[in-house]
C-alpha cells in the first residue's frame, strides 16, 4: 500500500513541477513575444534594451563579488551573515577614505580627506578624483579595501562570532544582525549620514547599436575588469591551492576535514578574510560606479544579494555569480514593462521564488564552495 501512495505522491509532486514549468514557459514565451514584436515596431528600441543588458550586468557584477563572501560563510560556518551588507559599506569608506588622502593630498586636512569629504565643497568631483585623472588613488583605494574589509572581518568574527560558533547557526545569525545595527550607526557616527559624490566625470565610449548607442565609461570598464580579475583569482584559489581543497573539504564535511589533519580554525580565518576582502571591494567598486556613497547602501544591497545567492544555490561561489547576473539583467530589464523605482526590486524576489519553485536547491544546487 505504502508503494502505491509513494508512486501517487511522485506523481502528484511531477505534475505540479510540469505546471509549473508550462506556466513560467508561457510567461517567458510572452515576455519574449512582446520584446520581438516592440523592437519591430518602433515601441522598444535595441539601443535601449542594450542599455539595460549593460547595466543589468554591471550591476550583477557587484552582486555577484559581494555574493561570493556571503556563499562561502554560509558553506562553510552554515549561517546566514545579515552583517555583510554593512561589511560592504565599511570597506567602501575605508577604500575611498584612502582614495581621497592619495587624490587629496595638500588639499584639505588629513580628517576631512579620511572621512571621505564630509563637508560640501571639497569631495571627490571638486579634488577631480576619477580612474583617467587619479589611476593610482583608484588602485589604491580598491586594495586598501579589499585588505582593511578582511582584516575587519576577522576582528569581528574573534570578537562577535568565534565565542558563538558552537551555539549553532540560529544563535550566529541573531549575532550577525546585532553586529549589522552596530555597524551601520558605527559609520554613521564616524561618517556622517550624508550622501556625497565622491567621483568626476570620466570619458565614455558610445557603441553604435542599430538604431542608437550604448555608452560605456572608464568607470565601467573598471568595474568590469576588476570584478572578473577578483572572481577568477577566487576560482583558481578554489580549484589550485590547498586552501581552496581544505575550504571545499570543510564544506563537505567538517568533522571529516577535523579528523584528516584539516587546520579548521585557520580555513575559517582565510574565510573571512576572502569574504569580506571582496565585500569591501564590491563596496569600492559600487561606489566609484554610481559615483555617490552614504551609510547605507549595503544595507539596503544586502536582500539583492541573498536573491543572487539563493536563486544561484546558497554555498555555491559560481551560483553566487550566476545569481548576480541573472538577477541584475532581471531587474533592468524590467524596466521595460514596469516604470523603475521599487518595481525592480519585486522583479528580483520574483526570479528567485520562479527559480525555487522549480529548482528548490537553486541553479547550482547543493552547498558546496565550488
Amino acid at each position: 500500500m505504502s508503494t502505491v501512495d509513494d508512486v501517487v505522491t511522485r506523481g502528484r509532486s511531477l505534475s505540479t513541477e510540469q505546471l509549473l514549468l508550462i506556466a513560467v514557459g508561457i510567461g517567458v514565451v510572452l515576455l519574449v513575444g512582446d520584446l520581438i514584436l516592440g523592437v519591430l515596431d518602433g515601441s522598444y528600441s535595441i539601443s535601449r534594451i542594450g542599455r539595460y543588458v549593460t547595466e543589468g550586468v554591471l550591476y550583477g557584477l557587484i552582486m555577484g563579488l559581494a555574493g561570493i563572501g556571503l556563499s562561502m560563510t554560509y558553506s562553510i560556518l552554515n549561517f546566514a551573515n545579515f552583517a555583510h551588507g554593512d561589511t560592504i559599506t565599511a570597506g567602501a569608506f575605508i577604500g575611498w577614505g584612502g582614495t581621497y588622502l592619495i587624490a587629496g593630498w595638500g588639499a584639505a586636512g588629513l580628517g576631512h580627506l579620511a572621512l571621505v569629504g564630509p563637508q560640501r565643497g571639497l569631495g571627490g568631483p571638486q579634488l577631480g578624483i576619477s580612474i583617467t585623472s587619479t589611476p593610482v588613488a583608484i588602485f589604491a583605494g580598491l586594495l586598501l579595501a579589499g585588505v582593511g574589509t578582511a582584516l575587519f572581518a576577522v576582528l569581528i568574527d574573534r570578537l562577535a562570532y568565534k565565542p558563538m560558533r558552537g551555539a549553532g547557526g540560529i544563535p550566529l545569525l541573531i549575532t550577525s544582525i546585532g553586529v549589522a545595527f552596530a555597524l551601520r550607526y558605527l559609520i554613521t557616527f564616524v561618517y556622517s549620514s550624508q550622501s556625497r559624490g565622491t567621483t568626476a566625470s570620466v570619458p565614455s565610449a558610445d557603441l553604435l547599436l542599430v538604431d542608437g548607442y550604448v555608452s560605456l565609461d572608464a568607470h565601467d570598464g573598471t568595474l568590469i575588469a576588476a570584478a572578473v580579475v577578483l572572481m577568477l583569482g577566487v576560482h583558481l584559489m578554489l580549484q589550485r591551492t590547498k586552501l581552496g581543497k581544505a575550504m571545499r573539504a570543510m564544506s563537505d564535511n567538517k568533522d571529516l576535514a577535523l579528523v584528516t589533519g584539516i587546520p579548521t580554525e585557520r580555513v575559517i580565518r582565510w574565510t573571512w578574510m576572502i569574504g569580506g576582502g571582496l565585500a569591501g571591494s564590491a563596496g569600492y567598486l559600487m561606489v566609484l560606479w554610481t559615483g555617490t556613497i552614504d551609510w547605507q547602501f549595503g544595507w539596503l544591497l544586502l536582500l539583492l544579494i541573498f536573491a543572487a545567492v539563493i536563486l544561484g544555490g546558497i554555498g555555491s561561489i559560481y551560483g553566487a555569480i550566476v545569481g548576480g547576473l541573472v538577477i541584475g539583467i532581471s531587474m533592468h530589464m524590467s524596466m521595460i514593462w514596469l516604470p523603475g523605482g521599487d518595481f525592480t526590486t519585486i522583479t528580483a524576489f520574483l526570479m528567485m521564488i520562479l527559480v525555487l519553485l522549480i529548482r528548490p536547491a537553486g541553479l547550482f544546487g547543493g552547498k558546496t564552495t565550488a
